[in-house]
């Protein structure tokens, strides 16, 4: 009996995936009628001593693809790393060990640590489709995640990655909840803990639901995507850092759930945690300030919710070594003006360089939250951390050193402007006693925000401001014509993004 030849060559599709591994064959390709390939089959592919789980697409018109090759999507091909000429193997993978954990917490069974083990052991070895990632994000939503399957995803997905050693030095760090348009502090407050003489290496995300994260803003003024020995080297250097985690192997199982969690525009209170928290301990840190904004059309719309979380938070945070203080704070409107990468990113400056119409707002949250990180130092003294702050900031301390680090990450860059805008105007008269922080922020990502960097809209009023029939309420900008005619009717169409009381 002939033994089937199931080995192709290899050629580079120079197609990025985004941390999912695909294989491209023609459907004619010999290897996918003998194994019984179809699109969107799981493939093992194997080169010698290395392997990937790949998803398959399959050609219908394959003219680009020679006969007998496969082309690698970038994150197929560094996993693989061929040289000219190789030729690699494809086969039916074995069907993954966590797939029976996966169904049996859709199921409402409760996990234990091994099965998160296996969970995240097969999210990074990409033996997992979207599928069954899905269905796994899912199971965990809401609050089906209990605090003791919480502390054992957390300590999976942790040890699934690399966590930095300091040589004993005490790391702090920071993180915000979300659901707060425009609420762009870190800069600010890294600036200030690191002109403090304090360690902050902080790691951020990008956008998953709103128009920008702190990597997105960030990215305007520096590069953000270093890898490790360089963010060790900013931080060595300057005592902070403000970098985009998912370029680092801190905890990558978490950047492969965000690509899942994105399109499904949820998250859940167990599974934010667990990402959160993974990344604080995997960057070394041991004092952490988790702010959670509380308010009607906030991530957490109210106090009781805010309270659950902050007990997982707690618990977790306990469980893995780490000295946690919870800051709740006023979720009720969007923080600044700006809203979007570039529109952020000049409010920021605008705090930092103590400008003459800076938002102050955004100082105010700022120097809220890194008082009270500042009060988790046993020489500052209880509550003495704001004034401390204050201090850095207005003697232009946290300036200079922000600048510092930008300049450390690969030099600063000044935020543009988009190149079309458009106002929106208030139909009333009276009060501005709301604003729609969920509207608002689709508004911006209708625009084009974050993905277009110039994107988004800048508030031109304040909650307590009295309206007058036509005056400005905010400003759309995009980078086409479509996007911005797109955003306008949006926004337009939708009253309620800022309520106003009616003058008598």
């Amino acid at each position: 009996m002939t033994e089937i030849d199931n080995t192709l060559a290899l050629s580079r599709a120079g197609i990025d995936t985004y941390r999912q591994p695909v294989v491209f064959m023609r459907e004619d390709c010999h290897v996918c009628r003998a194994e019984g390939f179809a699109a969107l089959t799981r493939i093992e592919v194997t080169l010698g001593d290395r392997s990937v789980i790949a998803t398959l697409n399959v050609l219908t018109n394959g003219d680009w693809l020679p006969d007998d090759t496969a082309a690698l999507s970038e994150e197929a091909w560094a996993a693989l790393k061929p040289q000219p000429g190789d030729r690699a193997s494809f086969t039916h993978p074995e069907p993954p060990d966590s797939v029976s954990a996966i169904r049996a917490k859709v199921y409402g069974e409760t996990l234990e640590q091994q099965r998160f083990d296996a969970i995240i052991r097969d999210v990074l070895d990409h033996r997992l489709s979207d599928l069954d990632l899905a269905a796994f994000i899912t199971a965990c939503a809401g609050d089906r995640l209990s605090i003791a399957e919480t502390i054992a995803l957390t300590r999976s997905m942790q040890a699934a990655g690399e966590t930095l050693d300091w040589g004993g030095a005490e790391v702090y760090d920071k993180h915000c909840v979300g659901g707060l348009p425009g609420n762009r502090t870190t800069p600010i407050i890294v600036s200030i803990i690191a002109a403090a003489g304090l360690m902050i290496p902080k790691t951020s995300s990008r956008a998953i639901t709103s128009p920008a994260g702190t990597a997105d803003t960030m990215e305007v003024m520096a590069p953000v995507s270093l890898d490790i020995p360089a963010l060790r080297r900013v931080v060595e250097a300057e005592g902070g850092c403000i970098v985009w985690g998912g370029n680092l192997a801190l905890s990558p199982a978490d950047d492969v759930l965000i690509r899942i969690e994105r399109p499904l525009d949820f998250d859940s209170d167990g599974q934010l945690v667990a990402s959160v928290l993974s990344k604080k301990a995997a960057v070394g840190a041991k004092r952490v300030l988790i702010d959670v904004p509380v308010g009607p059309t906030a991530k957490v719309r109210s106090a009781e919710t805010a309270a659950a979380l902050a007990e997982r938070l707690r618990a977790v945070g306990k469980a893995i070594g780490l000295t946690l203080s919870i800051h709740q704070s006023d979720g009720t409107a969007p923080v600044g003006r700006g809203i979007g990468p570039a529109l952020e990113a000049q409010d920021v400056l605008a705090v930092l360089r103590r400008n003459e119409n800076f938002p102050v707002d955004l100082r105010d949250r700022a120097l809220d939250i890194a008082g009270a990180l500042l009060d988790l130092v046993p020489e500052t003294g209880s509550a003495g951390g704001r004034k401390v702050a204050a201090q850095l900031l207005d003697s232009g301390a946290a300036e200079a050193k922000f600048m510092a680090i930008c300049d450390a990450q690969g030099g600063f860059t000044e935020p543009g402007e988009a190149r079309y805008h458009a106002v929106i105007t208030s139909r009333t008269a009276g009060r501005l006693i709301a604003i729609d922080n969920r509207r608002i922020a689709r508004t911006a990502k209708l625009a084009g925000a974050p993905r277009q960097q110039l994107a988004g809209l800048r508030l031109l009023v304040q909650i307590g401001d009295h309206i007058e029939f036509g005056k400005p309420l905010f400003e759309i900008h995009a980078e086409t014509l479509g996007e911005l005619e797109y955003a306008r009717s949006y926004a337009e169409a939708q009253l309620g993004l800022c309520t106003i009381e009616e003058a008598n």
